[in-house]
């Protein structure tokens, strides 16, 4: 769910569990004691070349939302803008990649709406349940958990690079499936612990949505820039100065928010300020169920670590992230 930047009325529905106020992932709505709708929308222009991918990952970045949330993804209706001259059986790949992944959720697309535009673009609206008592936030940490992320960053960079070939199709293939897997086996797996707290890594960025955590948690992040899974290439690109437009936009904004020592390079920062897309899960867990964790989540996902951990609230409220 797209972060709100104008000023809103804030709602007074007690049965509104979670709207916008903390940038969370999906809006939530209790119907009764025992059952809670999650409710979520995303869509993008084109971010590989190919249309079926596309679809593909398009579909598995919104189901993410409701993932991050501890959800289960059961209906979604389709978002599509298509030039007037789109060739049909374009249209038809990215439908057909965006069905796939849905149904591969055991999730149902119900309907959708399309209209003309220019650029095309692609995404879903996405309902998923949970119980309304265990429902996960972006707020909530303790200090001391240990922080988990399920999927490797830099695809920003990645998918740049591949736009003008300067990487292998190995290297991106492995960009095109981290994004188009499905956050779902993480989900369920995080489910078996005491998380605190969760979120996903979309456009803000690693340290972008680690910050929204630290800040609605009032703590800090301490982030182990060496235990972060990246993806190949991103490293070498980013050295190379291949970095996306919002990648700067992620590091004006956390300047005065983030504190990144002195002796980690510049092209490691450059990722870790990278806009992801369809990202992987940041969670928070007591430390001593951590390992045991990320035993269970290796192999199971694109990537996984335990990236560092929970500190302290610090005497500069400006400053939540901490990179060594």
């Amino acid at each position: 769910m797209t972060q709100v930047l104008c000023h809103l009325p804030t709602f007074q529905d007690p049965n509104l569990l979670v709207d916008y106020s903390n940038s969370d992932d999906a809006a939530v709505y209790r119907i009764n004691d025992t059952t809670a709708i999650i409710q979520s929308v995303d869509f993008f222009p084109p971010v590989v070349d190919d249309p079926y991918d596309y679809g593909a990952i398009a579909a598995a970045n919104a189901l993410s939302d409701i993932y991050a949330m501890g959800g289960t993804p059961k209906l979604a209706m389709n978002l599509l803008c298509i030039p007037e001259d789109f060739d049909p059986s374009i249209t038809e790949a990215i439908l057909r990649g965006g069905y796939d992944k849905i149904k591969e959720a055991d999730a149902l697309i119900c309907g959708g709406h399309t209209i003309k535009d220019p650029e095309p673009k692609y995404g879903l609206s996405v309902t998923g349940f949970a119980h309304p008592d265990r429902i996960l936030k972006n707020l909530g940490l303790h200090e001391g958990d240990a922080l988990i992320l399920t999927k490797p960053i830099g695809t920003g960079i990645v998918n740049t690079a591949a736009k003008v070939d300067l990487i292998s199709e190995e290297d991106e293939r492995c960009a095109i499936n981290s994004m188009a897997t499905l956050n779902r086996v993480a989900c369920e797996i995080m489910l078996k612990y005491d998380v605190h707290a969760a979120t996903d890594i979309t456009g803000f960025g690693l340290l972008g949505h680690a910050y929204e955590m630290a800040k609605g948690s009032e703590l800090t992040l301490q982030i182990d820039s060496t235990r972060v899974p990246i993806l190949p290439s991103a490293l070498d690109m980013a050295s190379m100065g291949i970095i996306p437009k919002g990648a700067y936009g992620n590091r004006r904004w956390l300047d005065c928010r983030v504190e990144i020592d002195q002796t980690i390079p510049l092209n490691l920062a450059d990722v870790l300020f990278d806009p992801q897309t369809s990202g992987g899960l940041l969670f928070a867990l007591p430390p001593d169920e951590s390992e045991d964790c990320l035993a269970e989540l290796t192999g199971k996902v694109p990537a996984c670590g335990i990236i560092g951990e929970v500190g302290p609230p610090k005497l500069d409220q400006k400053k939540r992230i901490y990179v060594r």
